[in-house]
């Protein structure tokens, strides 16, 4: 989701509605807080433009989004680099941002083995 100020939004998820935080980015323009045991999380981006979007994790970015293109998935970049790994973001038919991201930097999340 946007934010324009990401001091005011840390304040806000964290004091306020008193989540912790899941990874502090906010030298990259991010910051993402738990949502409870879950994995998902909710992601502010320092990006007024930005629109929110639901990001899945799969084992390997790349095979999945080489799989993906096959069945005519339009994306809307090539695969990235984050902190985590790999992402890579496209949309529905509605115009519904989705992404793909994979935890190969960090095999501790999720049980994951490098």
């Amino acid at each position: 989701m946007p934010s324009d100020n990401l001091e005011t939004a840390k304040d806000f998820y964290k004091n306020k509605l008193g989540l912790d935080i899941k990874f502090d980015f906010s030298d990259k323009g991010m910051v993402a807080f738990k949502v409870g045991d879950n994995e998902p999380a909710i992601i502010l981006r320092k990006e007024v433009s930005a629109k929110p979007a639901i990001w899945f994790t799969v084992e390997n970015v790349r095979q999945a989004y080489e799989e993906l293109k096959t069945k005519g998935v339009q994306f809307l970049i090539e695969p990235f680099e984050i902190m985590t790994d790999l992402s890579v973001e496209f949309t529905d038919p509605f115009g519904n941002k989705l992404g793909l991201t994979d935890y190969s930097k960090m095999p501790h999340v999720r049980g994951q083995k490098k």
